[in-house]
């Protein structure tokens, strides 16, 4: 088996309409248009919406919401990406600090999404 890549991921949140607009507002991720589930695009990838209550057919055996903890990479330099999320009143709990990553040494701040999920955000 010769595995490529990650296609998706699958958030449970409280609020769908809530979490595609943080993600698309604050990470400028373009909302799923016309896809099976609710959702963004991160890159190449996609981040799916479901609520506890509409998962889909196939689900894990436990869903929890705030569970998630995702490292998104942006290109964008550090301080541009603080000033950013001070904007959007978004608050840092962490960093900027350097950590070790797929690629390397990055340079990334932490923050939570409006579930808890929590969300680093890294350059390299």
């Amino acid at each position: 088996m010769n595995i490529r890549e990650i296609d998706h991921i699958t958030l449970t949140v409280t609020d769908i309409a809530r979490s595609e607009r943080f993600y698309h507002e604050v990470f400028d991720m373009p909302i799923l248009e016309n896809a099976e589930y609710a959702g963004v695009r991160c890159g190449k990838q996609r981040i799916y919406f479901v609520t506890s209550k509409e998962q889909p057919a196939f689900k894990p055996d436990t869903t929890s919401i705030g569970s998630v903890d995702l490292c998104i990479i942006a290109k964008d330099p550090m301080d541009s990406i603080v000033n950013h999320l001070k904007s959007y009143f978004v608050e840092i709990i962490d960093g900027p600090a350097k950590h070790e990553a797929t690629h390397g040494t990055v340079n990334s701040i932490f923050i939570k999404d409006p579930d808890g999920n929590l969300i680093e955000i890294a350059n390299y």
